[in-house]
Formats: structure tokens, sequence, C-alpha cells
């Protein structure tokens, strides 16, 4: 039990810092935001934090869905599972995703050292987020709920942005491929033959 209320003590201290930075994110040479915590625990925070999150926008999308307002059948990531293997599926979104989505929306993070930085930072956020409203067919609907729709990629971008300026491009695409495998792969086993 002493265990177990540890960790959450370090997850809640970890998540802090992240809400820290996220609300006044600036570009340092200071690496220090989380000095004394293992890299497996600030993912760990991170990934915990958008499972959570992502069991509520999953409750919310089938409302959306059960109003007949957003058809997710219709959703770029079946229409893979559909077309290709398994393993191109997962080549395609737990390897070749993650580092070309980190090139092009964290990788230039850096390049930008301005005092307005904050609109660097959720700026590329924001576009990292809104880009995947391509993986639904676009219909009114879909652009006017896409805030909504695309909040969980907002949200895994705003920590993709971090652990990049704290640890450096190639932690962000493993951070990225390990939230996508998390995706991916158990959704291999439940799909039908």
């Amino acid at each position: 039990m002493e265990i177990l209320q540890s960790k959450i003590e370090t997850y809640g201290a970890i998540l802090k810092q992240y809400l820290k930075f996220i609300k006044h994110p600036e570009l340092k040479e200071d690496k220090t935001l989380f000095e004394g915590y293992s890299k497996i625990n600030v993912f760990v925070t991170a990934l915990i934090v958008a499972f959570v999150l992502n069991i509520g926008f999953t409750i919310l999308f089938s409302i959306i869905e059960a109003f007949g307002l957003v058809n997710f059948d219709d959703h770029a990531s079946a229409q893979l599972f559909e077309d290709y293997p398994y393993y191109v599926v997962v080549l395609l979104g737990v390897v070749l995703a993650p580092i070309l989505e980190e090139l092009f929306f964290r990788g230039p993070l850096t390049l930008f050292k301005t005092k307005h930085y904050i609109y660097v930072f959720y700026f590329f956020t924001l576009a990292f987020g809104f880009v995947h409203i391509t993986n639904f067919e676009i219909t009114r609907n879909v652009l006017l709920l896409s805030p909504i729709l695309v909040a969980p990629q907002i949200i895994i971008g705003l920590f993709l942005g971090v652990i990049r300026l704290q640890y450096g491009l190639g932690y962000s695409m493993l951070f990225h491929a390990i939230y996508n495998g998390i995706l991916i792969i158990p959704a291999i086993f439940f799909l039908p033959e």
C-alpha cells in the first residue's frame, strides 16, 4: 500500500510539473523540469493522464455517434485496418507516424527563440491536433465538432511538446510510438478476422 501511495504522489508531482510548463511554455537551455524523476515515471504519468481522459472522450464520442452527428465507422483508422495487413498498420502507426509527425510538429519547437514562445508551442500543438481531423470524412458536423474530435490529439500533443523540450526529439518520438502502440496493438487482437 505504501508503494502505491508513493507512486501516486510521484505521478501527482510530475503532473504538476507538466501543467506548470504547459501554462507557461518556455524555450530554455535549463532542462530540469523533471529533475529527480525517472523518464519512465515522466512517460507513465503522461500515459495515465492521456488514457484516463481518453476514456472520457470515448464516452463523449459514443454520445456524439448515438445522436448521429458523426459516423466513427468512417474513421481513417478503421479503414486502415480493413485495407492493410496488421503488421503494416503497426509499422505505419507505431513507427512511421511517430517519426514523421514528431519531425514536423515537434522538430521546429527549438527553432523559434522568442519572448512570445507560448504562441509557438501552442501553434504546433494545435496544428498537430487539428491535422488529425483528416481522419474523419469531412462534413459540416465534423468541422463544427472538430475541437472535441481532436481533443485527445491536442492533449497528447501538449505532453509530446514538453517531452521534446525537456528530453529531445528522440524521446518525443519514443513516447509517441509507445502511445500509438498502446492504442493500435491491442486493437489487432479484438478485430474480427
